[in-house]
């Protein structure tokens, strides 16, 4: 994994150029219908990514879907909203960050057409599906911190070496925020470090979890985030990397991905 950068936690989402002509086209009501940005590229893109997954059993839909993304290139600032710019319903299936790749697979296992993955992709990215800047959920924990929990942080159950720390969110330090216009948050964070995860805990996760690279800074739970993927060869991290010899969606031996990072929390989704 490469250093920290600003480009792997969702304040690389501030602003965006599509490079491709966009439709902005209506999207189904919260308390306003927001503004949908979509390529037709994407569309393409995501009328391919619905067949698969509705061919693929439940349980095989995390699988599926992550796999149909493999290759797809990586590409940070593809959301458009901050204080100060109206939010718009990003849907850039022709390249992804770390996070919006995860925002879209977990979407995708919950809609199984283009309406009800809109409905589902506002559920996941937003607090109460409502499109707004300060309701995007900025941080991995946020999907299980956030009411009702888009999963579960199972970090403190793979075993009996896991940390818990007391993080203030978004704090940069020295009075400055990672996300200007949006408040710091306290929050109790479980991080396993990865000198403790050997094959027991190896064995406890499953595929279609989605684990985050904790973050030593006090204002990031991670600094990266990806989905694991049991293989006949052993556990791999699926992630869209920003690593120069990747750029794209690649699975990632896990053991040789733990080597990299100080630790990792865990999240299981609901559904």
């Amino acid at each position: 994994m490469a250093a920290f950068a600003p480009g792997r936690i969702r304040l690389t989402r501030l602003a965006a150029v599509l490079a491709v002509s966009v439709a902005l086209i209506a999207a189904p009501q919260a308390t306003a219908a927001p503004t949908v940005t979509i390529s037709e590229r994407s569309e393409q893109i995501l009328t391919d990514l619905l067949a698969a997954r509705n061919q693929a059993a439940p349980a095989e839909r995390a699988q599926v879907v992550s796999g149909e993304l493999l290759g797809t290139p990586y590409a940070a600032n593809t959301l458009i909203g901050s204080a100060t710019e109206p939010e718009q319903l990003v849907v850039d299936l022709d390249a992804v960050d770390c996070f919006t790749f995860i925002d879209y697979v977990e979407a995708l296992k919950r809609g199984d057409d283009r309406q009800s993955f809109l409905t589902a992709l506002r559920e996941v990215r937003y607090r109460d599906g409502v499109v707004d800047f300060a309701g995007r959920k900025h941080f991995f924990t946020d999907w299980a911190a956030v009411s009702p929990p888009i999963a579960t942080d199972v970090t403190a159950t793979l075993g009996a070496d896991a940390v818990r720390v007391t993080k203030n969110l978004n704090d940069k330090g020295s009075g400055a925020v990672y996300l200007p216009g949006l408040p710091v948050v306290s929050r109790d964070v479980a991080y396993l470090p990865s000198a403790a995860v050997d094959d027991t805990v190896l064995r406890a996760l499953h595929t279609g979890d989605y684990l985050g690279a904790y973050a030593p800074d006090d204002g990031l739970d991670v600094t990266h985030v990806g989905i694991v993927v049991n293989t006949p060869d052993g556990p791999v991290f699926r992630n869209a990397s920003s690593l120069p010899a990747d750029n794209k969606v690649v699975d990632t031996a896990l053991g040789d991905y733990l080597a990299t990072v100080p630790g990792i929390v865990v999240l299981r989704p609901v559904q």
